[in-house]
Formats: C-alpha cells, sequence, structure tokens
C-alpha cells in the first residue's frame, strides 16, 4: 500500500489517500510491462504500407527488344525491378502488426506500471468547480502550485471528462488528458509527474484493484 498526499486547488496539502494494487513480482516486473508496452505499440501500426512487384506493375507485357544482336543486355519486360519504373524487390505489403497478451497479464502490467510512478504522482482534489469557465491560464497556474515544473510532460487523469477542464486543458502542449478507465501503458510511462484526482484514483482503485 502506498500513501500518497492530497493537495487541493490552492496547493495546500489537506489529507491522504492510499493506492494498493496488486502488481508483478519484482523480479519479472520489467518484463511483463515491457511486454505490454510493446503490444500497444504494435498494435498502433495500421500496417497499410504497400509497394507493387513486377506482376503487379502496368505496363512491360512485350519484350523490349530482341534476344540477340542488338549488343545490349537481355531484357524480357520493362517492368523488371532493375528498371526504372519496375516492380520492387521485397518491397513491404500489408501486414497485421498485432499480438496477443491475455487479459489479466494487460491488467497486471497497467497497474505494475501505474504503482511503479508513485514518486512522480500527485492526488489533487476534483477541481471542476474552480473552472466555471475554460480557462487554459488558471489550470497552468493551479499545476505549478501543486509543484510540476513547467517543462514537464504530464499525464492528467480525472473520473470522467469535464467539458470545461477538457477545454483548459487541450491547449497546453505538454499536457494529455484521459479518464481513469482509459489508462494505457504507453502514456503512465511516458509522462514525467502524473497528476490524478481523487475520484479517479478511486475509479483506478475499483477498476483494476483485483
Amino acid at each position: 500500500m502506498v500513501e500518497c498526499i492530497v493537495k487541493d486547488w490552492q496547493g495546500a496539502e489537506v489529507g491522504q489517500a492510499s493506492l494498493d494494487l496488486r502488481v508483478a513480482k519484482e523480479e519479472s516486473a520489467a518484463h511483463i510491462v515491457h511486454r505490454a508496452l510493446v503490444r500497444q505499440m504494435n498494435n498502433a501500426r495500421q500496417g497499410t504500407v504497400s509497394t507493387k512487384t513486377r506482376a503487379e506493375v502496368s505496363g512491360g507485357g512485350r519484350k523490349p527488344w530482341r534476344q540477340k544482336g542488338t549488343g545490349r543486355a537481355r531484357a524480357g519486360s520493362i517492368r523488371s525491378p532493375l528498371w526504372k519504373g519496375g516492380g520492387v524487390i521485397f518491397g513491404p505489403k500489408p501486414r497485421d502488426f498485432s499480438v496477443k497478451m491475455n487479459r489479466k497479464e494487460r491488467r497486471l502490467a497497467l497497474r505494475t506500471a501505474f504503482q511503479s510512478r508513485t514518486d512522480d504522482l500527485i492526488v489533487v482534489e476534483d477541481f471542476s468547480d474552480n473552472l466555471p469557465r475554460p480557462k487554459t491560464k488558471e489550470l497552468v497556474q493551479a499545476m505549478t502550485r501543486w509543484g510540476i515544473e513547467p517543462e514537464s510532460k504530464v499525464l492528467l487523469i480525472v473520473a470522467e471528462r469535464n467539458d470545461n477542464v477538457y477545454l483548459s486543458a487541450r491547449n497546453i502542449s505538454n499536457l494529455r488528458m484521459i479518464s481513469a478507465s482509459n489508462l494505457n501503458v504507453f502514456d503512465i510511462l511516458a509522462a514525467d509527474q502524473l497528476v490524478v484526482t481523487q475520484s479517479a484514483l478511486t475509479t483506478i482503485q475499483e477498476v483494476y484493484g483485483d
């Protein structure tokens, strides 16, 4: 179990919150998190790149010149891979890059990755009421009060999307906002600091705390 300090909108400490997730054993934690990360990145690949072989390039049905007597090299088609405009040898073709991983392993990897970032975790009270209208400047000031470095890549985790919070956060280039139910290994590991609202932390504990 990890105890986290909870901060309010002004940055003052107002209490504590606990985080207790079942994580992988120390000797296998890095391996399972790495597998989950590779899976997520591979599954994001479209795999739609395609090149044409000599059988697919148009033209080239006629032999360019006779076999002998011209002094030139033998040629059977102007669409040979050796010719300009010809086919491609061993070029990429559409393929499926997806990698399978058991659901229990994926969830274990996610819990392990999240709990490994507790040193960079900042828990704050739900602040949607403090943004009655979209105001990026006010959110940036609040992040400074929470102790976030200006150049840090921040992952803001909320229980559910609030339009005013979303509109305030979307123009901050180094901030990414996601809901607690959409956690993923890549975003957790890519961020320098994680900001989690109290309600989001409760959701994470309920959804992933098995």
